[in-house]
C-alpha cells in the first residue's frame, strides 16, 4: 500500500503502534498526518489507537466504533443480528455453569473459541460430551477473565468464505478449506484458498455489514448452511495476501483508492 500510493496522490507512512505516546489532543506522534489507516491486529492497540485519534481530530479507518465491535466477537453478532443480518448461532459462556448449560442447549458438535482472539487461535472442536469437560479445564485455567470469555457455536464444516470489502466496494470472495490435519479454515494456518462467486444473497448480507459498521476495509467471513449465508466473524485489519493470490485482485491499489475518496 505504500507503494502504490503516490500513483493515486498519496503518501503512506508506516507508524509503529508502540510508539505513538497518544492521549494529548495536539498527538506530536500524528502531527501532520490527515488520517490514521489502523492495521495493527492487537485486541487491544487497535481500538485504543483509533479512540485516541479521534478524540486527537484524526481520522481513522476503520473508525473506532467499528474496531470495537469487531474485535468482541458476541457484540459484533448482536449488532449484525440487531441490523437483520443472519449471524451464526451462539451462547456466550463466562464459567462452568453457561458451558454446561450449552452442552445442553445445543447439539454435538460444536465450537468453542475466545470472545477477543483472532487468526483461529485457541478455538476447539468439541465432538464429544465426555471429553469437553475436560477441554473447559484448559480455559478455567487461565489467567484473566478477558481471556475466559468465550463463545459455543454450533460447528458449520470446515469450509469458510472469506470476502473483502474497501468502502462500499466487494473486491474478492474465497472459499477457504482446513489444510490436511486442521479442520480450521483459516488462512494464517495454512488454509487452502480457492475464488468464490459473489451472488446476491452474499452481496445482500455485505452491504449490511457495511451499514451497521461503515464503509472501511472489512475482512467478512461466513459460512453457508442449507438456509443461505451466515457471518462468523468480521475483522478490521485482515490479511489480505492469500485472497489476492486466488483472485488476482489489486488491493492495495483498492485500498489507496478507498483513501483518497475518503479524504477528498
Amino acid at each position: 500500500m505504500i507503494a502504490v500510493a503516490p500513483a493515486f496522490g498519496l503518501r503512506l507512512e508506516w507508524v509503529n503502534d508502540e510508539s505513538m505516546c497518544l492521549g494529548h489532543p495536539r498527538v506530536p506522534s500524528l502531527e501532520g498526518y490527515d488520517a490514521l489507516l489502523v492495521r495493527s491486529r492487537s485486541y487491544t492497540r487497535g481500538g485504543l489507537i483509533a479512540t485516541l485519534a479521534e478524540a486527537a481530530a484524526i481520522r481513522t479507518l476503520n473508525t473506532a466504533r467499528a474496531i470495537g465491535i469487531c474485535q468482541n466477537k458476541a457484540a459484533l453478532r448482536t449488532v449484525l443480528r440487531s441490523a437483520d443480518i443472519p449471524v451464526v448461532d451462539f451462547r456466550l459462556v463466562l464459567s462452568r455453569g453457561d458451558f454446561e448449560r450449552c452442552l445442553t442447549e445445543l447439539p454435538l458438535p460444536l465450537v468453542l473459541k475466545p470472545v477477543f482472539g483472532g487468526m483461529g487461535r485457541r478455538v476447539t472442536l468439541l465432538r464429544h460430551a465426555d471429553t469437553a469437560p475436560s477441554v473447559y479445564d484448559y480455559v478455567e485455567d487461565l489467567g484473566h477473565a478477558f481471556e475466559q470469555a468465550c463463545l459455543v457455536e454450533p460447528y458449520l464444516g470446515d469450509t469458510s468464505v472469506r470476502c473483502l470489502v474497501v468502502g462500499d466496494e466487494v473486491l474478492g470472495a474465497v472459499e477457504f478449506t482446513g489444510d490436511a490435519g486442521d479442520w480450521r479454515s483459516n488462512a494464517a494456518l495454512g488454509a487452502r484458498a480457492r475464488p468464490a462467486a459473489h451472488d446476491p444473497d452474499l452481496r445482500k448480507i455485505l452491504g449490511g455489514v457495511v451499514s451497521a459498521l461503515g464503509p472501511g476495509v472489512h475482512g467478512v467471513d461466513l459460512f453457508r448452511t442449507p438456509d443461505g449465508y451466515v457471518v462468523n466473524e468480521v475483522n478490521h485489519a485482515p490479511g489480505f495476501r492469500a485472497l489476492a493470490s486466488a483472485t488476482g485482485v489489486d488491493v492495495p491499489s483498492a485500498v489507496a483508492r478507498f483513501l483518497r475518496e475518503v479524504l477528498a
